[in-house]
């Protein structure tokens, strides 16, 4: 069963909506979105037909072209008036694991976490877990922490994955075996989560579902930079007087892997935070400065060492193997970005075939961060389909929350 197009690309004025009114607007969009069918009859992707796509300005006609006329509908978002922080994660840390070890203890410090916020177990060091392997953990998890731990960093790259389930997904929505019986099986629509866009700070006291991040990086010093950018990116932006940033979405020749522009926002100002949206057309963006948001489709993107990233900034390519983080698959991983400055990202780590709702949706990522959510719960929410989706990063930046 699949989320209707149409529906899927709709959230975008709900989320408007929500930023605009409040919470009169949350009980009027639910009543909108209870009487709009989200499965498709069919089990397959509905057509998108005569809907909304049409309000989607398209992407700049050139690689280094102006970007599109503002849009009229920028509007001004409100912050977010909850959202995960210390006292809400626990870590997990992999004593088998010299890498975990190391980061897990420098998290420790750098989020300041009390002793019961910490689990040490024994995994082995590969890049995929058994069903079995992955069953004993998650009941250690689970026996470990108690409903006030909504979150989990998983501090190590390694394992990524069970079976064709991504760890982080299997963590939240449980393993599902079914993707995983024949090669063509990853290829269909997956478990869906409920926290998809959802407004709530407590997604293990609302849906039994504990986000989860891999504190991963290429080697030890590259993830506690990574840390370091998530904790020092705290409210430090969209204050009044400060420098703008950028958010990019960049669509490619590769039509495949831009199959969500349809879902990129307009070029314009985003009022109230201080971001400037630019969506373009090339193979990749080159020297731009105060990057918070980079988003693009290709199995590799240039340019990334010419890039200036503001602390906290997120990034992800669709491809199919940006979530083995192995490097194995000839595509570029989501470790790439971490490494060239962003601080968190995502990627699939079994063939999604390019179903829109295994990856990112543009706008829920850009307008959930910049109201002030966190990075996990701004990647979290912007999955309809997260089973096989791995979220990398410091979970806990905020850049734009306010204290």
């Amino acid at each position: 069963m699949a989320i209707r197009t149409t529906a899927y690309r709709d959230v975008f004025f709900v989320s408007w909506s929500l930023a605009f009114h409040g919470a009169v607007a949350r009980a009027l969009c639910a009543l909108v979105l209870a009487g709009v069918p989200i499965m498709a009859a069919s089990g397959e992707l509905a057509a998108s037909g005569p809907d909304r796509e049409a309000s989607y300005p398209p992407a700049s006609p050139a690689s280094g072209a102006p970007d599109e006329p503002p849009s009229r509908l920028a509007p001004t978002l409100a912050r977010v008036a909850e959202r995960l922080t210390q006292k809400d994660i626990g870590l997990v840390i992999n004593n088998a694991d010299p890498y975990s070890v190391e980061v897990g203890e420098f998290y420790i410090q750098a989020r300041k976490l009390s002793p019961d916020q910490v689990l040490r177990v024994e995994l082995p060091v590969k890049s995929t877990l058994t069903p079995d392997e992955f069953q004993r953990l998650r009941a250690t998890i689970d026996a470990r922490f108690n409903g006030s731990t909504q979150a989990l960093a998983l501090a190590w790259t390694m394992p990524y994955a069970v079976s064709c389930n991504a760890i982080t997904g299997a963590l939240a929505l449980g393993f599902d075996p079914m993707l995983c019986v024949s090669v063509t099986s990853t290829c269909a629509p997956s478990r869906p989560s409920p926290y998809f866009n959802a407004h709530t700070a407590t997604p293990y006291g609302t849906f039994k579902m504990r986000l989860s991040m891999l504190l991963a990086a290429k080697d030890v010093a590259g993830a506690k930079r990574m840390i370091e950018r998530g904790v020092a990116s705290d409210h430090t932006l969209g204050l009044r007087g400060a420098p703008s940033t950028n958010a990019y979405f960049v669509v490619t020749d590769d039509k495949a892997r831009s199959s969500r522009s349809p879902l990129f926002p307009p070029s314009g100002p985003l009022r109230g935070t201080g971001i400037a949206v630019h969506t373009v057309r090339a193979p990749a963006i080159d020297h731009v400065d105060r990057l918070v948001v980079y988003e693009t489709g290709a199995t590799q993107v240039g340019k990334l060492d010419t890039l200036g990233w503001v602390p906290g900034a997120l990034a992800d390519h669709l491809t199919s193997f940006a979530g083995q983080l192995d490097g194995k698959s000839g595509q570029m991983t989501a470790l790439e970005w971490i490494a060239s400055g962003a601080t968190a990202s995502y990627g699939t780590v079994s063939e999604p075939c390019s179903h829109q709702q295994k990856f990112p949706h543009p706008k829920v990522l850009l307008f959930n961060y910049a109201q002030g959510s966190t990075a996990i719960e701004a990647y979290w929410r912007s999955v309809a389909w997260p089973l096989q989706g791995v979220f990398v990063g410091e979970p806990l930046a905020a850049p734009f929350a306010r204290r």
